[in-house]
C-alpha cells in the first residue's frame, strides 16, 4: 500500500545544501538574504533544519566564507598542474579572472562576496586571506619567470578581479583578455 502524500518525506538537507543556497541568495539578493529565515524559505525548510547544521547565523557565515576560501585554494592548486612556470602563470590568472563563470557556485559568488566585505569584517577578513594567497602565488610565478617587479602581481590580480566585474555573462572574454596581458608582461622581461 502506498504512503499517503502527507507521509512522503523529502530528503534531508545537508550542510552543503544550505551553503549552496546561501551563495545563490548572496548573488541574487545580497548579504541580507543570509539569515536563517530567508534561507529556510528559499529551501522550503524550517529554521530548525538550519540550526541543526549551524549553531547560529555567524557560524553559517563563517562556513560559507570557508567554503569560498577552500574553492579558491582548489582553483590555485589546479592551476599548479599546468606545466611550466609560464603556463602556470597564465592558467592561474585566467582562473582568477574567470571565477565568475566557474563550475563551483562558491567561486561564481566572488563579486557578491567582495561587495559583502565592504560592510562586514568577517567577509573582509576572508577576502584579504584569498587575496593574500593569490598574490603570493602570482608573485612566486612572476619571479620564476624572471619578473622581479613585485607590483606586477598586484597589477595582474587587479586586472583579473576587474575582468570579473565587467564581464558580459553572455560572452566570457575574461580568459583571452587577461591572457593577452600575461603575454605582454612576459614579453617585457
Amino acid at each position: 500500500m502506498a504512503e499517503p502524500m502527507s507521509a512522503i518525506r523529502r530528503p534531508r538537507l545537508t550542510q552543503d545544501d544550505w551553503l549552496l543556497a546561501g551563495f545563490e541568495a548572496l548573488c541574487e539578493a545580497g548579504p541580507g538574504a543570509l539569515g536563517a529565515e530567508p534561507l529556510a524559505r528559499r529551501l522550503g525548510a524550517t529554521k530548525g533544519s538550519f540550526y541543526w547544521h549551524f549553531v547560529d547565523v555567524p557560524a553559517y557565515h563563517r562556513a560559507l566564507l570557508a567554503m569560498w576560501q577552500a574553492d579558491a585554494a582548489t582553483a590555485l592548486d589546479a592551476a599548479s598542474e599546468a606545466g611550466t612556470d609560464t603556463a602556470q602563470l597564465r592558467d592561474t590568472v585566467q582562473r582568477i579572472a574567470a571565477t565568475a563563470q566557474g563550475d563551483r557556485l562558491a567561486l561564481r559568488a566572488e563579486s557578491a562576496i567582495r561587495a559583502w566585505a565592504g560592510g562586514d569584517s568577517l567577509a573582509a577578513e576572508a577576502v584579504r586571506a584569498v587575496d593574500d594567497m593569490r598574490l603570493k602565488r602570482l608573485h612566486r610565478l612572476l619571479s620564476a619567470c624572471d619578473i622581479g617587479n613585485a607590483e606586477m602581481a598586484r597589477i595582474l590580480y587587479a586586472s583579473a578581479i576587474g575582468m570579473q566585474a565587467m564581464r558580459d555573462p553572455a560572452q566570457d572574454q575574461a580568459a583571452p583578455a587577461i591572457g593577452s596581458l600575461v603575454d605582454l608582461i612576459l614579453a617585457l622581461r
